[in-house]
């Protein structure tokens, strides 16, 4: 039989080279990264969360493998779309227990093949239960890419965001909080939202009811709803606790207050301009939101110009919707992301029931296009704003484009922080 060099390492000349030989092909093959993300699927950017940080991830760091860990509500229909762009993906779902064990065979592989765990973008630390019993049971290095910190949905974090490899806040607010309480991390800076890089794209069901509606390429914006608290008791058909009737009560009392002034830039912009309005959602709720304290409250020769979407949509459909049109304005905080991501102007609204994720507008050149709907100074300038940036759009594209530069520089900053961790394995 013929010596392989299989053979050769096993046998007695062979054997003291075999760790050096295991060591050497360890670096040698591609880095390995396990990404935590896919928090849920009602909402068109959290779920542009997860695809902007995969797109990022095979342009910086296309040498390497990677898996996606997503939460048990990861629909048969979003991973067919994220599937489309990325067809070599593979989907762990599942959770570790106390005893170090995973609750599928998938899961409890993908931990033993990873190199590092990368938590992706979110509201907060979304998965630190994850990444806690991560830390306690792989051992293995981890980094968080894209979150907020400080607000309510916020935990006792300060031990996990101290003990990862890096931290980048999506907004400096966070950053400096997690500064003040004394989270030690080597490396905490801004860090973009990872929807920033979201370039999923659905082309034919876009323009399809793009033409239906008569809306051209250019010849409309976008405008999205919302109210304070997203009324996931609805969304999600529960009964409700204490604390979500409460949150119905203040959205009720501030929803004619938040809306007034989108069908006052609604209305500017049509009488003022020959483009159209599309009235459409962010998450499932908005539909409802949008027909009534928007569309039915607008006058007739308005209302005739402003096309209001009745069904929900997917993160892909969306961002070709964004694509075609001359800008974004509303309530919601992830489309804007994803149009500067890709060029489009975006006016964002926000108000104090939201996490501080907001004022990354600021950090990214787009201040004067941020709008604090808790203070009527600001309020006043919101119609003002749109309606520049109808009348103006290369101007507002020059500046979507300052802004997007912006942001790639710190991805690519970003991810040269990921590579080197990766390259200390």
């Amino acid at each position: 039989m013929p010596i392989t060099r299989r053979h050769f390492l096993l046998g007695s000349a062979g054997a003291a080279t075999l760790p050096a030989a295991i060591l050497a092909q360890s670096k040698t093959r591609a880095p390995r990264i396990l990404l935590r993300s896919s928090w849920q699927v009602v909402n068109i950017g959290d779920i542009a969360h997860t695809p902007g940080v995969l797109a990022l991830l095979e342009k910086y760091l296309p040498d390497a493998e990677v898996r996606l860990w997503a939460s048990s509500d990861l629909s048969a229909e979003v991973i067919a779309m994220e599937h489309r762009r990325f067809p070599k993906l593979q989907i762990v779902k599942g959770s570790l227990g106390t005893d170090g064990k995973a609750s599928t065979a998938a899961l409890q592989e993908a931990l033993t093949w990873c190199d590092f765990l990368l938590h992706g973008s979110g509201a907060s630390l979304v998965a630190a239960k994850d990444v806690a019993a991560f830390l306690k049971h792989v051992g293995k290095p981890y980094g968080v890419y894209g979150i907020t910190h400080g607000s309510f949905f916020s935990g006792d974090d300060k031990e996990l965001l101290s003990q990862a490899k890096f931290v980048f806040f999506r907004d400096s607010v966070s950053l400096q909080t997690a500064k003040s309480q004394g989270i030690t991390s080597p490396i905490m800076e801004f860090g973009p939202d990872g929807a920033f890089g979201c370039d999923l794209r659905n082309d034919g069901q876009a323009e399809a009811f793009l033409r239906a509606h008569d809306l051209q390429t250019g010849q409309f914006l976008c405008c999205i709803p919302r109210l304070r608290y997203t009324p996931y008791w609805k969304i999600r058909n529960q009964e409700m606790t204490d604390e979500q009737r409460r949150r119905a009560a203040r959205n009720d009392e501030m929803a004619e207050h938040d809306h007034a002034p989108l069908r006052a830039a609604i209305t500017a912009v049509v009488r003022e301009t020959k483009l159209k309005v599309l009235l459409c959602p962010e998450d499932m709720s908005q539909m409802e939101v949008g027909k009534q304290w928007v569309l039915d409250k607008l006058p007739p020769d308005v209302r005739a110009r402003v096309v209001w979407r009745e069904n929900f949509w997917l993160t892909d459909e969306a961002l070709s919707t964004y694509l075609r049109s001359a800008g974004l304005f509303g309530l919601e905080m992830h489309s804007p992301i994803m149009c500067i991501g890709n060029g489009i102007p975006a006016i964002v609204g926000r108000f104090q029931e939201q996490t501080s994720k907001g004022f990354m507008w600021r950090d990214i050149g787009l201040g004067d296009w941020l709008f604090d709907f808790d203070q009527e100074a600001e309020i006043a300038r919101y119609v003002p704003a749109v309606l520049a940036l109808a009348k103006n759009p290369a101007a507002a594209r020059a500046k979507a484009a300052r802004a997007r530069q912006f942001v790639n520089k710190r991805q690519r900053e970003t991810m040269r922080v990921l590579r080197a961790e990766l390259q200390k394995r």
